[in-house]
């Protein structure tokens, strides 16, 4: 019996058109690498809406696609992999939509959702702060209920396009008695609500896409309470799902990587292996993120997927370091200056959206059972 990895010809034809709509959207830009998370084009947000390529899985009722998940799937892939600078809707397609379908109450998917699908409204994820990055049980930022509204004081960091946002998704504490993991909830914020400061942090790079949001006695209405009180914890881990478990955790800097293959000396025999060793983790990691795609990946399985394709990119970082040489530290051509930007990037791969470390105690406590 053979098994058969081919796309259908509808598929493979949408895929075709993703790569060259992402690659004309690209070619604007200097930098094709991290496109999803570095790349905000507020005018390519609505061309995806126009395409109908936001909340292309979502039902129909709710203002969806109705379309499958293999679907999504080409088209991120194509648009990603050819370095699309698609960061004003990303988060709001990829996490912040699917978490107000399932947690969210109708009217909060009345108001929200039509922004998301229409690419109007960029929304950042107020998770991690100063001293809770990946151990969300230890958020200090308070919400404190008063009357019909609560009370929003603390601060968040490494809030990626808060800059560029309308709306942040935060969680915070709202019952500083209860256990680390209880005392969560989850509020939707309005950015130019008053008592709002965002910071952008300017990187090595030069990038500025992460941001500090500081909230000095926010006003934030019950209504705008996600799902249970206090029970933010297991609505985080059903959302880190979403964001663990992606191609754009494969194929951050895959434009790079192939536009420094056009040119690469693979008569060198060590550099020839590495390629190889590359092209073989490209399809590995392919698969795990087609099983997190297809629901076939046991649950949290998602922090094994972004492991292996994170770890997957810094290399693919330093291979196109290694076949450039020298160059890629003199930065004297777009090609060269975009290989160095991508090397000094590289480390912060395993660090975004859980650390490494943090996500093989995740996959060896929580999916494989093993002692602690």
């Amino acid at each position: 019996m053979t098994l058969d990895f081919a796309l259908s010809p509808e598929l493979e034809a949408l895929a075709a058109e993703a790569r060259e709509v992402g690659r004309e959207w690209a070619d604007r830009c200097a930098i094709r690498e991290d496109s999803w998370i570095a790349g905000h084009d507020a005018e390519v947000a609505k061309d995806l809406a126009a395409r109908g390529w936001l909340g292309m899985t979502w039902p129909v009722e709710s203002g969806g696609g109705g379309r499958s998940a293999m679907e999504r799937f080409v088209v991120f892939e194509g648009l990603i992999s050819a370095g699309a600078p698609i960061a004003a809707a990303w988060f709001a397609d990829r996490q912040i939509g699917p978490t107000l379908l399932e947690f969210g109450t109708p009217d909060q998917q009345a108001r929200f959702l039509p922004g998301i699908l229409s690419g109007e409204a960029m929304w950042g994820i107020g998770m991690s702060e100063p001293d809770a990055g990946s151990d969300v049980a230890a958020i200090r930022t308070r919400a404190v209920l008063d009357g019909e509204e609560y009370i929003v004081d603390g601060q968040k960091i490494w809030t990626s396009g808060a800059a560029h946002a309308d709306f942040v998704y935060l969680v915070a504490r709202t019952d500083p008695d209860a256990p680390p993991h209880k005392g969560l909830s989850e509020l939707v914020v309005d950015l130019g609500s008053p008592g709002v400061k965002v910071v952008p942090i300017v990187d090595m790079t030069g990038d500025d896409h992460f941001c500090e949001v500081y909230f000095d006695s926010v006003r934030v209405p019950v209504t705008n309470l996600v799902g249970e009180l206090n029970g933010s914890f297991k609505q985080i881990m059903r959302q880190m799902e979403h964001e663990r478990g992606g191609i754009d955790r494969l194929v951050s800097n895959r434009r790079l990587y192939e536009d420094v293959m056009a040119g690469a000396d693979l008569s060198d025999p060590v550099l020839r292996q590495e390629a190889a060793a590359l092209e073989i983790d490209y399809r590995l990691g392919r698969l795990l993120v087609l099983r997190e795609v297809l629901g076939q990946a046991p649950r949290g399985f998602s922090a094994a997927t972004k492991t292996f394709c994170t770890e997957h990119e810094q290399r693919v970082a330093d291979f196109c370091g290694r076949a450039l040489g020298p160059a890629a530290l003199v930065a004297d051509t777009e090609l060269h200056a975009r290989a160095a930007r991508n090397i000094t990037y590289a480390p912060g791969y395993t660090i975004m959206g859980g650390t490494t470390s943090i996500l093989r105690n995740i996959l060896g406590e929580r999916v494989l059972g093993l002692p602690r």
